[in-house]
């Protein structure tokens, strides 16, 4: 190359890389980015799909705050520059409202401000009778009592999040961000002295694309596809799932699968999932967190006295995910039993103790809720669950509990052992705070909070005092913990002159508590926890299922309930890291019938570090996969279907926008400038020739 054209070469690269730099802070003059947003993601089952999405570029529209309903008229009827990105408080934000948004062109997206606090009136975008297709009760079983014929359990439920919007939605988190909407709104936007407001205006832009569509059949078809033909496939959905948590009293060989000899097995079981109409947000405080925290108390209330005096049975600790998609944690743990999958088979249980919402008792009361269908059609069922009332009603004689079956024939209420049911007459009781419709309030939604369960602290207290401060709801929790233990303790043939050393502890459950609620980055869990891949937050977890495996990791949730139930059951060995991780050549140790976990340890008061010690503990994950995925039976009827659409970008911004006028003259200019670089381009091409030509040198004279 002539060092000319090197030069203008090197010229033209430095302007083009200057050129590129700039342009990045030239967006960032133009757009504000809102970081504090979720979106609502589409979800798919056998038969719809439900959610929500932007197009695939996002979706774009003026803003306008509600600050009456008759501003909803305005937006779909009169407003002059639609199409509108609606910001609303969250008292807008119902069903009535947003199906009239549905079906408008005239909304481009929905931004909802949540508080902390929910509405006094209740809010539930959950179904009024939650998992209603996939319980037990139908045609052939209970037609009276399917459902929700009898009891509506969840009245307040207005089904939002099982609706779908073609334009996005958004909740905004952040107090700055949401000012700085409104502030560019009243600047803009507002309308003065009845006329429209003058260009340019303020608007947000909301990209949530969604790549599944239709249903789960239709997005599972498209997957293997991608798989089969494609050498880089692109999946777009993905099914939910993650793993349960089981432990045991006494371990069980987890390499023999089926049925165990002569072992018979009591279930205690509860979930350790929910869901809000936002992705990924779901506190479910009284939802979720109340109940499986109660049976992790009992869990560790059981520990001393089952060693030094087992009882002729085992117990099985359960804990279900994903049981907010019709029951995919406990229909995997039967389908694996009736097919010898699982350490233990539907052949080798006893009965069954479910803990349900148990956070909001009124006064004292519990309620034990029964099948009336299998008490009535077999009698050794109906003698066995009057045992298990029975155990329950004289343990809490000596608590200040007292327990109470509904009066009148009632299904269960939505619960894990509805899937048990379906396989066969198991003997069992659900342990509630609720007759018959929920006292949650807020069930599944963004407002199942510690402030709804009344997890709260005085004033001024530090994060560790926090921690230890025992509140009322943690002594509330300890004493149904207590009663559950003890119950447990006697269905499994304890001896009665044992209970009254079967205590739940209440510094255990406040700091469960807050763990589960407030923030998990305490040194409570950190000591409880591996020192590697766990991340600890400081802020309330969620308690979303989602979708696990590579590269998504399973849930931190998941993991902190296996980790702190291994703690509180389990024995603390000698043995080192690497021995903990390679248990199967040292004596006396098995990996077979025990788990082994490697955790931090306490931070003593002169160290830095926690002392590190390995936790023998017979505590397993299990898949929480429903069996239509390894049946590849995507639309069945009888398992959980439900899967995720995938997505590339989630994102929000605010900008002005000019108006349509300008926004032409612009292109306008636009097109011309290009018409006359292409011109002038072709003309110094055309002249390439004459225009970069260099003079020629002088030949070189010899002598």
């Amino acid at each position: 190359m002539r060092p000319e054209l090197a030069k203008t070469a090197i010229i033209l690269i430095f302007s083009w890389l200057q050129n590129g730099a700039a342009g990045n802070s030239v967006e960032q003059k133009i757009y504000v980015e809102l970081n504090h947003t979720v979106p609502c993601v589409r979800l798919l089952n056998a038969t719809h799909q439900i959610g929500c999405q932007s197009s695939i570029s996002g979706d774009t529209g003026v803003i306008h705050v509600l600050e009456a309903e008759s501003d909803v008229d305005w937006v779909l009827s009169s407003g002059p520059n639609p199409p509108y990105m609606v910001l609303m408080e969250a008292n807008f934000f119902n069903r009535a409202i947003m199906m009239r948004m549905k079906g408008s062109p005239r909304v481009a997206g929905v931004a909802v401000v949540i508080p902390k606090s929910g509405p006094p009136q209740g809010f539930s975008p959950h179904n009024s009778c939650p998992n209603e297709g996939t319980g037990v009760y139908s045609d052939s079983y209970g037609p009276e009592l399917a459902g929700c014929n009898s009891t509506v359990w969840n009245p307040l439920g207005n089904s939002l999040s099982y609706e779908n919007f073609n334009f996005p939605v958004f909740s905004l988190n952040d107090d700055n961000e949401t000012e700085v909407i409104r502030k560019c709104f009243r600047e803009h936007n507002v309308v003065r002295n009845g006329s429209s407001p003058q260009f340019p205006l303020c608007a947000m832009q909301l990209y949530s694309h969604m790549h599944a569509a239709t249903d789960t059949v239709t997005c599972m078809r498209r997957n293997n596809i991608q798989n089969s033909f494609s050498v880089t496939p692109e999946v777009v959905c993905d099914a939910i799932n993650d793993y349960n948590v089981w432990g045991s009293v006494h371990p069980l060989n987890n390499s023999a699968k089926g049925h165990k000899e002569g072992e018979s097995v009591v279930i205690a079981a509860a979930r350790i999932d929910g869901r809000s109409f936002f992705w990924d947000v779901a506190p479910s405080a009284e939802g979720a967190v109340a109940g499986f925290v109660t049976l992790l108390a009992a869990a560790h209330a059981l520990r001393r006295v089952t060693v030094e005096a087992p009882p002729t049975r085992n117990i099985l600790f359960t804990f279900f995910q994903g049981e907010t998609f019709d029951y995919i944690g406990s229909s995997r743990m039967v389908y694996d039993m009736e097919n010898g999958k699982f350490v233990i088979n539907l052949d080798n249980i006893h009965s069954l103790l479910e803990i349900g919402q148990v956070g909001l008792r009124s006064g004292s009361r519990l309620w034990l809720h029964s099948d009336p269908v299998s008490r009535r059609r077999n009698s050794s069922v109906d003698a066995e669950v009057e045992k298990l009332v029975s155990n329950l009603q004289s343990v809490a004689k000596n608590l200040s509990l007292s327990l109470a079956e509904p009066n009148v024939s009632q299904p269960l209420p939505p619960s894990s052992f509805q899937r048990f049911l379906r396989a066969r007459p198991i003997p069992g009781v659900v342990l509630a705070d609720h007759q018959s419709a929920f006292n949650n309030r807020y069930y599944e939604s963004v407002y199942d909070t510690a402030e709804h369960l009344q997890v709260t602290y005085p004033p001024g207290l530090s994060p560790e005092e926090q921690l230890e401060y025992v509140t009322d709801v943690a002594k509330d929790l300890a004493e149904v913990a207590t009663l559950v233990a003890r119950s447990l303790y006697l269905q499994a043939n304890g001896s009665e002159a044992n209970l009254p050393s079967i205590t739940a502890d209440p510094m255990t459950v406040t700091q469960m508590l807050y763990g589960f609620l407030v923030q998990s980055n305490n040194s409570w869990f950190q000591a409880l926890t591996s020192p590697d891949g766990f991340t600890l937050e400081p802020h309330p977890l969620q308690y979303y299922v989602g979708v696990s495996g590579p590269p998504r990791p399973i849930k931190v949730t998941t993991r902190l309930v296996q980790y702190v139930l291994a703690n509180l059951t389990g024995t603390a060995t000698n043995l080192t890291q690497s021995q903990c991780q390679n248990p199967e050549n040292l004596e006396g140790e098995n990996k077979e019938l025990w788990s082994y976990l490697w955790v931090r340890g306490s931070v003593s008061s002169n160290s830095s570090q926690g002392e590190a010690y390995c936790v023998r503990a017979s505590v397993r994950l299990s898949k929480a996969v429903s069996p239509a995925f390894e049946l590849q039976d995507y639309g069945s009827r009888d398992y959980s279907t439900w899967t995720e659409s995938r997505w590339k970008l989630i994102r929000a911004r605010i900008f002005l926008v000019a108006s349509r006028e300008l926004e032409m003259l612009t292109l306008g200019v636009g097109v011309a400038v290009l018409l006359v670089s292409l011109l002038v381009t072709y003309f110094i091409s055309s002249k390439a020739d004459l225009l970069f030509t260099s003079s020629r040198e002088p030949t070189s004279t010899t002598y």
